[in-house]
């Protein structure tokens, strides 16, 4: 089972393939069935479904370090 990413709209996250303009700079603007991001290079806006997104998230750009134990002890209740 693929780990839930805790993000919030705003994040910046780097993704395990880089957009075609060679960027791998995402920010986060929209949450909920999707995840709507933003390329911070070319400003393109994509889509991603919440399962494709956990699977292709690799980390936070902006060097904040999330609490994962919350969510793990979330989805074990």
């Amino acid at each position: 089972m693929v780990r839930i990413v805790p993000i919030k709209v705003g994040d910046q996250v780097k993704l395990k393939k880089p957009h075609p303009c060679g960027a791998n700079d995402w920010r986060v603007i929209k949450l909920g069935m999707d995840i709507g991001l933003q390329c911070q290079k070319c400003g393109r806006q994509v889509r991603l479904l919440r399962r494709d997104f956990d699977r292709r998230f690799r980390g936070y750009l902006d060097g904040l370090d999330r609490n994962r134990d919350t969510v793990d002890r979330i989805l074990e209740e």
